[in-house]
């Protein structure tokens, strides 16, 4: 049963396979009640169905036998066919007469049939692929820890007919019709047709794959990511698997927040610069690696708990510069990053980057803090992405917990430096840059005689306490007051935007809101392109995003921009003090420091 869809067929490339894929089908015996039907429908019917069993691949003709096709009058609005029977030995088909009328879609009708037969096939003793566990897994119907029953579908955008999201039977008849039909449905789904391929016929691979349609094309070497809300770099990043060296589980370390202390869980890709080899030397190209994190959307003006808990947020599959990822979490939240490798081979790291492109572009998720947290979804990224690691069950509901589970499976480990300063040299491990201020701290207290012990403590002070000591400082202590100067600022920011999140006044409500519904858009990068096609967007999509995307992305910075200029305005009387007295606190050491460096006259 299917509603009318779009064809959505772009150029692409073909991953190729199943050779003699297109023999005449064996057992499958197509018969038709022509008695109501005219002569010219009796034509069309005809060709229809030859078309449609020429496209078969031989195992799927061979676990049909007798189908009964009727074309019919009496179907429900919006229903093009019923299927009856398992298809072993017989089955029956209805389909919707006016398809046979002059000038009616030829697709549409072709693709009634196939999804038709699609379900005959999944019933009978051959099929059963509505109730495999990885198919199933693939197309959006998790189990997620402390939630074991069915949940929604979340791979809500791009999809070829909406019609599949109603259950995994649906599902499969949808993709089974579009797997023959379009020509870079492989391109659009690589695992589901890796899938598909593999079980009527062929032994798979990342690479080709045989064509099951029409005129094979090539996919693009490259994989689409929306990095829109970057601060820097065009808004259409295109990742290349084979210059990916290597993918890391990136472990942010927990602290004393609540929604912090047990650690993010993130993936780092470790992308070669242009003219390098992959290879270990890439691990320095810090440049150019990119970092996916699953992360909350918070689609309001104020940030609630509870709705983090009960899983009212979106949770979106966000692609960051490792460089924004590690001035946030080690000079922003002070939290050190741990970066371990995969173990994964060369063709595990190209499906497990298609699996992300799928994600990103048609997943939108619940962020739920205990059930579909980060380690939740990551850990689902990797077994979907990694046929592999699905028998390491990494499923954990926390980041330290998957870190544990890729241990014990062996997928991590081994080629990390056991010293840490190595380990920091060769950038695995962002140590928090708390540690760094302590030193700083032990300069000045040195030079200047400070009474407090501890780098908190003294950032703790008022902004003109600590400006008391500057003129006795010289060269050095200045040039470290300086650093712990620039780390209170950011730290009386981050005061400022959690107090704005929590209590936002009128004022600046509707401008947060605006600039939110952007963000919405640009971090649901499906919303770029519309209703149009399924799955990783090709060659004309991917222009069509890159032309909308870019001054959608420029006015989200320059609407960002005028936020926070007018963001203090809206801040209590002493945090707003206490950044002005911050800034005033740098400048004045920027003097300092210019004069006494000064070379004598």
């Amino acid at each position: 049963m299917i509603r009318p869809r779009r064809n959505g067929a772009v150029r692409a490339w073909w991953l190729a396979c199943l050779v003699g894929c297109m023999a005449p089908a064996q057992a499958l015996r197509l018969s038709v009640d022509t008695a109501a039907l005219t002569p010219s429908e009796a034509a069309r019917s005809q060709a229809l169905l030859d078309d449609a069993s020429r496209r078969l691949p031989p195992r799927w003709s061979r676990a049909l036998g007798d189908v009964r096709v009727e074309w019919r009058d009496d179907l429900p609005a919006n229903v093009e066919g019923r299927a009856y029977g398992s298809g072993d030995a017989t089955g029956r088909i209805l389909l919707r007469r006016p398809l046979l009328a002059a000038g009616a879609d030829d697709r549409l009708a072709l693709a009634s049939i196939l999804h038709e037969l699609a379900h005959l096939y999944d019933r009978s003793r051959d099929g059963g692929l509505s109730r495999d566990r990885r198919l199933r897994a693939l197309a959006g119907w998790e189990d997620a820890p402390l939630r074991p029953w069915p949940t929604r579908n979340a791979f809500t955008d791009r999809n070829p007919d909406r019609y599949e999201l109603t259950d995994p039977v649906e599902y499969v008849a949808v993709n089974l019709e579009h797997f023959l039909l379009d020509p870079d449905y492989a391109c659009r789904r690589p695992a589901m047709g890796r899938l598909f391929a593999e079980r009527f016929g062929g032994a798979m691979t990342v690479g080709p794959m045989t064509s099951v349609s029409t005129t094979p094309v090539a996919c693009p070497d490259d994989l689409p990511f929306l990095q829109a809300t970057s601060d820097s770099g065009a808004p259409l990043l295109a990742i290349d698997p084979s210059r990916v060296y290597a993918v890391d589980y990136l472990l942010a370390e927990g602290n004393s927040a609540p929604m912090s202390r047990w650690g993010h869980a993130m993936l780092r890709l470790v992308v070669c610069a242009p003219g390098h080899a992959p290879g270990p030397a890439c691990r320095l190209d810090l440049a150019y690696h990119q970092v996916l994190s699953f992360r909350a959307f918070v689609d309001d003006v104020q940030v609630s708990s509870w709705r983090g808990l009960a899983g009212s947020y979106p949770s979106r599959l966000f692609v960051l510069p490792l460089a924004q990822v590690v001035d946030e979490y080690t000079k922003v939240e002070l939290r050190g990053l741990r970066s371990i490798p995969l173990h994964l081979s060369r063709d595990e790291i190209a499906t497990l980057l298609q699996r992300a492109a799928v994600v990103h572009w048609s997943y939108d998720g619940r962020y739920a803090f205990v059930g579909n947290n980060c380690a939740v979804e990551t850990a689902r990224l990797l077994e979907d992405g990694v046929p592999r690691l699905a028998a390491a069950h990494l499923m954990s509901i926390t980041p330290n917990g998957l870190l544990r589970r890729l241990e014990r499976g062996g997928i991590v480990g081994g080629d990390v430096p056991a010293d840490r300063a190595e380990a920091m040299r060769l950038g695995y491990y962002f140590e928090p840059m708390s540690a760094r201020y302590q030193a700083m701290y032990e300069v000045a207290r040195k030079e200047l005689v400070l009474p407090e012990r501890r780098v908190e403590d003294w950032l703790a002070l008022p902004p003109r306490a600590r400006a008391a000591v500057f003129d006795r400082a010289d060269l050095r202590a200045s040039a470290a007051l300086l650093v712990l100067e620039e780390a209170a600022l950011r730290r009386q920011e981050a005061l400022a935007r959690d107090l704005l999140k929590r209590h936002m006044p009128a004022p600046g409500r509707e401008a947060a809101r605006g600039l939110l519904r952007i963000e919405d858009t640009l971090t649901r990068p499906a919303r770029m392109l519309g209703g149009d096609g399924y799955g990783i967007p090709q060659a004309e999509e991917r222009a069509a995003v890159l032309r909308d995307a870019t001054p959608l992305s420029e006015r989200w910075r320059r609407q960002r921009e005028a936020l926070l200029a007018q963001a203090r305005d809206w801040l209590p009387a002493p945090r707003r003090e206490a950044l002005d007295a911050t800034e005033a606190n740098i400048a004045a050491l920027g003097a300092q420091l210019r004069r006494v460096a000064a070379p004598p006259r």
